[in-house]
């Protein structure tokens, strides 16, 4: 079926299906069961017992409905809203797009004396390293620049102010996880969690000593409050590392044991604009140009302003694979304000999540049912049922960008962090592992992992399990137990595989079953 078509036949095929319903009795014998026995009885396993689930299994190919359970029912999807954003940027921006940073002035040059002001104009790369802020310092110093007489002033307005996403939570602020949105912005590492910086702490060489503590990168933006001690050999670590609210102050208290190896935390920052803006004046003061003006903040550069340096990011299907592998809740904000730019001309949630749910509307999924209010799935107000997600993953294999969208999600048991990401250490030595594709989704009470999985004849099917309101630490040997059920299960027979029987399911030995393993630093996926 062409795009068109598939645009308005998948909700209906999943609508005519929602009539029918499978059940089995308590202790059935499941091993040559019907698809949906077999799932039927998963999902009454105790780990959900009061809790919600939505599951839909669908033939990719035909979209022909297999399984379906309280598909229509909304749910706190967690990260798989990343499914939606990353899709509709694909679509809506294109997969070569990318994100430029440029040094700017709008004065006149005299030699050596830059007479006027400097622009840092950022329009939302969150790829954007200290490296990246040293080699535009570098190409200023290498025009013969040395001194601008004028202001050193960043250009964030691409975006609106507001930094942080709708009822994010309070208690997440200093998560690097739950960093501000800003245009102009930082990442400490290659895993590009912009707008947060890496405290490691090292402890001294005796007890009672003060530990160490430095800063990735290195930046006077940020202040230490260094309250912590160290403590004897083979004691355990009581540190704590935390921003205070509103502020750049870092407080390091506990004790970390002598001889022990240095602990890091990822801490988001207040105002990233400003951080951003501060690496990259030190980056101009370490190749000799000397600003003479204060640094301003959250000014437009002047139209008839002329580029001195540029940096130009990752194509977007590049970036797809640090944002998707490793559920980068920055990059999902980023690109949802960047579509509301592109296409409305406002960096704002409100333009962006339009735009998103007009393009997905487009390709047949039913947004009116549908509650989107970040790009992430941070917000515990987002509510997408997992038949939505289940028409997002059928209609979007007909899209020119599908292959490198493909390529993003998460694979089953594959070691390599930037190919198997959340999922690098689930459903191994199953017929899942290395098969089974999948976004996951982690919030306190809320799982997901919605994706596609071929099953043992060798049909590829789409599935979506939202599962929700549950009160055992994890359900993720849950999930896991139904996409192994449909890896091992073929068109006239199905295998019900318990949780239990799955290697490598459970997620509570990552340290935070309430959190995305990737969240959980150091990596722990």
């Amino acid at each position: 079926m062409n795009r068109l078509t598939r645009a308005w036949i998948w909700p209906l095929v999943i609508g005519l299906a929602a009539t029918l319903s499978w059940s089995s009795p308590a202790g059935a014998d499941t091993s040559r069961a019907d698809l949906g026995t077999a799932l039927d009885t998963l999902l009454a396993d105790p780990l959900l017992k009061g809790g919600a689930a939505g599951v839909v299994v669908a033939d990719a190919d035909s979209g022909a409905v297999l399984y379906q359970h309280h598909p229509d029912d909304r749910l706190m999807p967690a990260s798989n809203t990343k499914l939606f954003t990353s899709a509709a940027a694909m679509g809506l921006l294109g997969p070569d797009y990318t994100y430029r940073t440029d040094v700017l002035t709008d004065g006149s040059r005299q030699g050596r004396v830059l007479r006027g002001d400097l622009y840092l104009r950022g329009t939302g790369d969150p790829t954007m390293l200290a490296a990246d802020y040293e080699r535009l310092a570098a190409q200023l110093a290498e025009s013969g620049i040395t001194r601008v007489t004028g202001r050193l002033i960043a250009d964030d307005t691409r975006f609106d102010t507001q930094r942080a996403g709708r009822s994010w939570a309070a208690d997440d602020e200093s998560s690097y996880y739950a960093a501000q949105i800003s245009p102009l912005t930082l990442a400490p590492d290659t895993d590009y969690d912009a707008g947060s910086i890496i405290v490691e702490t090292a402890p001294g060489a005796a007890p009672g000593e003060k530990p160490k503590v430095t800063l990735t990168p290195k930046t006077d933006y940020l202040r230490i409050d260094n309250r912590a001690t160290t403590a004897a050999t083979g004691s355990g670590s009581t540190l704590s590392v935390e921003r205070q609210h509103g502020s750049n102050t870092i407080t390091v208290s506990g004790a970390l044991p002598a001889g022990s190896s240095p602990a890091k935390e990822w801490v988001s920052v207040w105002e990233p604009t400003g951080y951003a803006t501060s690496v990259f004046a030190d980056a101009l003061a370490r190749h000799g140009v000397h600003v003479t003006g204060a640094t301003r903040l959250g000014r437009a550069t002047p139209p008839d302003a002329r580029s001195l340096a540029s940096h130009e990011s990752m194509p977007l299907k590049k970036l797809l694979i640090p944002f998707m592998k490793l559920s980068n809740n920055i990059h999902a904000e980023v690109l949802a304000k960047t579509i509301g730019y592109e296409t409305a001309g406002r960096g704002t949630w409100s333009a962006g999540l339009d735009a998103v749910s007009d393009w997905l509307k487009k390709r047949g999924v039913d947004t009116g049912s549908v509650r989107q209010v970040d790009g992430s799935g941070l917000s515990r107000m987002d509510n997408i049922a997992a038949g939505r997600l289940t028409e997002l993953l059928l209609s979007v294999r007909d899209e020119p960008w599908y292959a490198d969208w493909y390529a993003s999600l998460p694979v089953a048991c594959d070691p390599d962090r930037f190919v198997g990401g959340t999922l690098r250490s689930r459903m191994c030595g199953t017929p899942a592992a290395r098969n089974a594709r999948g976004k996951t989704g982690s919030l306190t009470g809320a799982s997901a992992l919605s994706g596609y999985v071929t099953d043992a004849d060798g049909r590829e099917l789409a599935y979506s399990v939202v599962l929700n309101n549950f009160l055992a630490p994890s359900v993720k040997s849950l999930e896991d137990a139904i996409v192994v059920t449909l890896a091992k299960s073929g068109a006239d027979r199905a295998t019900a595989v318990r949780p239990s029987a799955v290697p490598n399911a459970t997620a509570e030995r990552a340290g935070a079953a309430d959190l995305e393993c990737s969240w959980v630093k150091p990596r722990r996926c």
